[in-house]
């Protein structure tokens, strides 16, 4: 499996991509589907476009403001699809379903990429971390760098007595909602909190959206973050190793690849393609790095106001499945195996047809 990135995509204003929505669907040569939400899949939503814009009619509008955001504007009915590292859950299914006219809102993981543990520490180029020491250091029980917790997993290794300064999103994000459930599945006695888009544990530093908290961990001197690959790597922060409970496994795409090809669905067969992250983030496999985000486009699987959307964004959707694939590795992805496009093509080529059975995590 794999994805993509690139630099900022301008964000056309809800008006505007309504106005452009609807000329569209007037006629003309060009159709536009617009989303919103996930910053995770941000730069995976630019590369797409331009995929788009070079192998069809198709122009993909998508806007990076947040999990939270993308899912109340689609409900609303402002945009297409929504971006969501996290599936809908509780009033979200059924406030859904009404904007779907009936129809149930369907989760299609178009997008994988790695959550980097993304650190600022001069001198240490190398640094291992399992998941009960980064429970402590998230939630501000283990404050220095030179910790015997952390010192334990890096024999060898010259660490400074400096503070820690854990910076998480300040802003309701579904990345942090997987970030913690990966610490509730892997450390559970080390994190005692539920799993939610808002950050629980204590203490830290905040910053809004996955350029934010890469941006002040490249600026603040002893912080570390969880942040998507490509934002790691373009701020050259460091990137630590992750014992999972078979020997520490840096992140690189063979390991999250390794991963990604054990990804199971919470209901097996359906159209809506919810994954199983409780499996997924639980995995010790060795050389498998299972802190993955699988980004969801959460679509009406009928009843969009517009009958040309349904099949706007089955185009859209096929052409990322194939020719979308290529480069996202450059950018901090993860291209997808053939076995989970083929399931996720079945989805997509059932848009606009009777809704099917709808999960939730």
């Amino acid at each position: 499996m794999k994805i993509n990135r690139n630099g900022a995509m301008a964000a056309v204003s809800t008006i505007a991509a309504v106005a452009l929505l609807s000329a569209c669907s007037g006629g003309g040569d060009s159709q536009t589907v617009s989303g919103e939400g996930s910053t995770a899949q941000q730069k995976a939503m630019e590369h797409f476009s331009q995929v788009l814009t070079d192998n069809s009619d198709i122009v993909l509008d998508y806007t990076g403001s947040g999990s939270g955001d993308g899912i109340k504007k689609f409900i609303a009915g402002d945009v297409d699809f929504a971006g969501s590292d996290s599936a809908l859950k509780g009033d979200e299914i059924t406030q859904a379903k009404e904007r779907c006219n009936g129809n149930d809102a369907w989760h299609l993981p178009l997008v994988a990429g790695p959550v980097a543990i993304a650190y600022n520490v001069e001198g240490v180029d190398n640094l291992n971390l399992n998941p009960t020491v980064l429970a402590g250091i998230f939630d501000s029980k283990i404050t220095t760098w030179n910790d015997p917790a952390i010192a334990a997993l890096n024999p060898g290794v010259t660490l400074p007595a400096e503070d820690i300064v854990p910076v998480h999103r300040s802003d309701s994000s579904g990345t942090t909602d997987n970030f913690q459930r990966f610490l509730q599945a892997s450390a559970p006695q080390a994190w005692p909190y539920e799993h939610s888009k808002e950050f629980q544990g204590k203490g830290g530093s905040g910053a809004a959206k996955s350029t934010g908290v890469g941006d002040t961990v490249k600026k603040t001197p002893g912080s570390i973050t969880y942040v998507e690959w490509g934002f790691a790597t373009e701020n050259d922060l460091g990137v630590a190793a992750v014992d999972f409970g078979a020997g520490p496994v840096k992140l690189t795409n063979e390991t999250a690849g390794k991963a990604l090809d054990t990804v199971k669905f919470k209901t097996p067969g359906s159209k809506d393609l919810v994954v199983d992250t409780d499996s997924l983030y639980a995995s010790k496999e060795a050389g498998s790095y299972p802190l993955l985000l699988t980004p969801y486009s959460i679509v009406c699987s009928a009843g969009y106001a517009d009958e040309a959307t349904s099949n706007t964004l089955k185009s859209a959707f096929t052409e990322i499945l194939n020719q979308g694939q290529d480069g996202l590795a450059e950018i901090g992805y993860v291209a997808l195996p053939q076995g989970f496009k083929t399931t996720l093509q079945g989805s997509v080529d059932a848009l606009g047809q009777a809704s099917g059975g709808s999960n939730s995590q």
